[in-house]
């Protein structure tokens, strides 16, 4: 398992769709990643917490005309995003190795068009609510990164984190909120592009209903 990931580390290091400590670019890239990386002006999209950027990279597939990054502090994962990305030819995707806190290091104001969380981590302990993807703390880091009318979607098997999530909306100034307890059985289905990761494909055989959401900040 060690060697394992060496070589996928070694892999991030070579690889240019990776955005990580070490690299000349993660120190510069805040506010030019238009300019700089994509080379372009297509809306950015990030998949926080993108463990293996099966949305990042599935997304990407489907929207040429957007550009995606997935974020996520595990080198060892994000290899499997960046492999995918390469071996699909997909110019429209990125990877970058931070911690989702520090988000407003690597992004400027207004230069995100849309935010998507999938199954983060529900940190069920009262005292870790402050980590949680969907905490006020974070809303208020997205609202800042994001551009006007950009969409933020939550998707999880988590209803825990859901029910959370719903109630901190109340007290954020948001509109067109829409959610659903149970998607593939919501009209709300088409929202999410169809793409399922590895591990809720498990969940889902098992029975497990999938929370949705999207909203838009005011």
């Amino acid at each position: 398992m060690a060697r394992q990931k060496l070589k996928r580390f070694a892999h991030n290091a070579e690889a240019t769709n990776v955005i990580e400590p070490g690299k000349e670019i993660y120190k510069h890239i805040r506010g030019n990643w238009h300019h700089t990386y994509f080379q372009n002006q297509n809306p950015i999209v990030l998949e926080l917490a993108c463990g293996r950027g099966e949305y990042t990279t599935g997304l990407a597939m489907q929207h040429p005309e957007k550009n995606y990054i997935g974020v996520d502090i595990k080198g060892a994962r994000l290899w499997k995003g960046s492999t995918t990305a390469l071996e699909n030819n997909l110019k429209n995707v990125a990877f970058l190795r931070a911690q989702i806190q520090n988000l407003d290091f690597f992004f400027a104001p207004q230069e995100v068009a849309e935010i998507w969380l999938i199954h983060p981590d529900p940190r069920p302990k009262e005292n870790d609510d402050h980590r949680r993807l969907t905490h006020p703390r974070f809303l208020a880091m997205y609202r800042q990164l994001m551009q006007p009318e950009g969409w933020l979607h939550l998707k999880t098997d988590s209803e825990f984190l859901f029910d959370y999530t719903l109630e901190v909306l109340e007290n954020q100034a948001i509109k067109n909120l829409q959610s659903t307890k149970d998607l593939y059985n919501s009209e709300l289905n088409a929202l999410h592009y169809g793409i399922k990761t590895t591990y809720e494909e498990i969940f889902v055989k098992q029975g497990y209903k999938i929370n949705y959401l999207q909203f838009q900040f005011l």
